[in-house]
C-alpha cells in the first residue's frame, strides 16, 4: 500500500459544550473518543506509537474551580460488557433518567431531567466506556480481543485515566474511582495498578454492588459458602413480596444473617451426618426465611441456587422476580420451568437508559456517531481470566496491597438488600477477609439501601446514596 493510500492515523474526537447546574454554577461537558497508543520497539529500537483503541469518555468539569482542591471521580460500570450509562444517567451525572420503579414503570419514551443531587456538585466526573462498549472500539486494523479480559481491560482503563489526568493537569487533584458490579473488580484492581504502574495514589474507591471475590457467588457442589451468603438476600426479597408478614425488614435480616453465619454452614457441612430431626429443623428454618416451601428446600438438599430462587419464590403467583433487583416481578412463558427466561429487572431498565443515552449524547452534548452505542454487549465474550487459571478470581489481595501502600486510601461499599447479583452479605464476608491491618479497617465504610443492584432506580435510595457519596468524596465522617 502506498503512503498516499494508507488511512490517516486516528485522532481524538472530542466535542465540548457548556451547561449550568440547578445551583447556577456552570460546567463544561466533553464527550468523545481518546486514542490509546502503545509504544513500538523492534530489536531495541523505538519506532513510535501505534494506535490500538479508541475509548469513549464523557467528562464534566466545573468552570473556574481550583484543580488543586477540586476532586475528580473516574466512573465505569461492569458486565463485563457494560458501558458506563447506568452510573452516568442513574446517580452520578448532571442529568438522570426518569423511568418509574418496581410496580410503577413509566411508558416509553421515558424521561431525562436535571440531577439536582449529581456528584458534580462536589467532584468533576469522567465516565469511561471500556473497549467494545458504548462507542469504544479497537483502532482500525487492530483486534479488540486483547481488551476482553482482566489485565487488558485494567491496563486500558488505567491508561485512559492517566491520559485524562495528564492532559487536564489534574495530577494534584484528589482522585476517586467509582465502579459498579464487575466495575468493582476493575476499581479494586486499578487502585493497585495505578499506584504500581504510574505512581498515581488515590484518595478513595467507591464500590457499588461489590464483588471482589468470585467464590462468594459460585454455586457448585464443592462450595457451600455461596448458599449461605445469599440467604439474607433471599430473605430480603421474600420480605419485600409479603412472605414475612408484618415483620420489620431489619428483624428478618438479623435472623437470616445469624443463621447464615453459624448454623447454616454447619448444617451444609454435616451432609448425611445430620440426624432426621436436625435436617427437618434446617428445612423448616430455611423455608421460613426464604419464603420457599419445605418440600422444595428438602428436594434441593438445603442448597438454593440463585436463579432457581428467582424462578421459584413467587411460582405460586405465576411470577418470577429479578436477579438485579428482586423487587421487580415478571411473567415467564413457562410457569413450570426451573430457570426463568429473562430477568424482569433488566427488562425494566434497558429501555429507559438506552433511549436517554442515545438522545442525550447527540442532542444535548453534541456528539454524533452512526455506530450503535453498546449499552450492554456480549461482544466481549469470552472474557479472559487467564491470570487466575490456577485459582479463583479475586482482587481482594490487590485492594489490600493498595491500602497498605497508601494508608490514606478510603473505601466506600454500597449494597442493595434486594440485589441478587452481588449480595450484600457476600460483600461483608469479603471485606472481613481483606488483608489490611486493624488500624486501616476504619478506612472502609458500608452503606445499605432497600433496593437492588442499581439501587438508584429506587427514588428514596437514590437520594440517600447521592448524599452518602458526596459525603464520602468530601471526607465527611459517616
Amino acid at each position: 500500500m502506498s503512503e498516499e493510500s494508507k488511512p490517516a492515523a486516528p485522532a481524538d474526537n472530542l466535542v465540548t459544550s457548556s451547561h449550568t447546574l440547578p445551583t447556577g454554577e456552570s460546567y463544561t461537558a466533553t464527550a468523545g473518543t481518546l486514542v490509546l497508543r502503545e509504544e513500538v520497539t523492534t530489536d531495541g529500537t523505538f519506532e513510535g506509537l501505534r494506535p490500538k483503541a479508541e475509548v469513549f469518555v464523557t467528562a464534566y468539569t466545573l468552570d473556574g474551580a481550583d484543580p488543586g482542591s477540586r476532586p475528580v471521580t473516574f466512573a465505569f460500570n461492569g458486565g463485563p460488557g457494560s458501558s458506563s450509562v447506568w452510573l452516568h444517567l442513574g446517580v452520578l451525572g448532571p442529568r438522570r433518567v426518569v423511568m418509574g420503579d418496581a410496580g410503577a414503570l413509566l411508558p416509553p419514551p421515558y424521561g431525562l431531567v436535571d440531577n439536582e443531587e449529581s456528584l458534580l456538585r462536589v467532584s468533576d466526573l469522567v465516565f469511561i466506556d471500556p473497549v467494545s462498549t458504548g462507542y469504544s472500539r479497537a483502532a482500525q486494523g487492530e483486534k479488540a480481543e486483547p481488551y476482553h479480559g482482566f489485565t487488558g481491560d485494567l491496563e486500558s482503563v488505567g491508561e485512559v485515566i492517566r491520559l485524562w489526568t495528564t492532559r487536564n493537569a489534574r495530577w494534584m487533584s484528589p482522585k476517586f474511582l467509582a465502579g459498579e458490579s464487575y466495575g468493582t473488580v476493575r476499581a479494586a484492581g486499578l487502585a493497585e495498578h495505578l499506584q504500581s504502574r504510574y505512581g498515581m495514589y488515590l484518595n478513595g474507591v467507591i464500590l457499588i454492588s461489590s464483588v471482589l471475590d468470585f467464590i462468594t457467588g459460585e454455586f457448585n457442589d464443592g462450595n457451600d459458602l455461596a448458599y449461605a451468603l445469599y440467604l439474607p438476600t433471599y430473605a430480603a426479597i421474600a420480605h419485600y413480596h409479603g412472605l414475612h408478614g408484618d415483620r420489620p425488614l431489619a428483624d428478618v435480616l438479623r435472623e437470616a444473617e445469624e443463621y447464615a453465619d453459624r448454623d447454616y454452614l454447619w448444617v451444609l457441612a454435616r451432609g448425611n451426618r445430620l440426624t432426621p430431626e436436625e435436617r427437618a429443623a434446617a428445612v423448616a428454618k430455611i423455608a421460613r426465611l426464604t419464603g420457599l416451601s419445605e418440600d422444595y428446600v428438602d428436594r434441593v438438599n438445603l442448597r438454593i441456587e440463585h436463579i432457581r430462587f428467582f424462578t421459584e419464590v413467587l411460582r405460586h403467583r405465576r411470577q418470577v422476580v429479578g436477579r438485579l433487583d428482586g423487587r421487580f416481578t415478571g411473567w415467564d412463558p413457562d410457569a413450570g420451568r426451573e430457570h426463568f427466561a429473562a430477568d424482569p429487572s433488566m427488562d425494566a431498565i434497558m429501555g429507559p437508559y438506552s433511549a436517554a443515552l442515545n438522545h442525550y449524547l447527540r442532542t444535548e452534548l453534541g456528539y454524533a456517531s452512526d455506530l450503535p452505542y453498546e449499552v450492554l454487549t456480549s461482544r466481549v465474550r469470552p472474557w479472559s481470566y487467564k491470570e487466575f487459571e490456577n485459582a479463583h478470581v479475586q482482587v481482594v489481595s490487590r485492594l489490600g496491597a493498595a491500602m497498605r501502600a497508601n494508608p490514606h486510601l478510603r473505601v466506600h461499599v454500597a449494597c442493595g438488600y434486594h440485589d441478587g447479583a452481588t449480595p450484600y452479605y457476600a460483600a461483608e464476608h469479603t471485606f472481613a477477609h481483606l488483608p489490611v491491618p486493624p488500624e486501616l479497617t476504619g478506612n472502609i465504610e458500608f452503606k445499605y439501601y432497600e433496593a437492588g443492584h442499581m439501587m438508584y432506580v429506587h427514588e428514596p435510595s437514590r437520594l440517600a446514596q447521592s448524599a452518602d457519596l458526596a459525603a464520602f468524596v468530601l471526607g465527611e465522617q459517616a
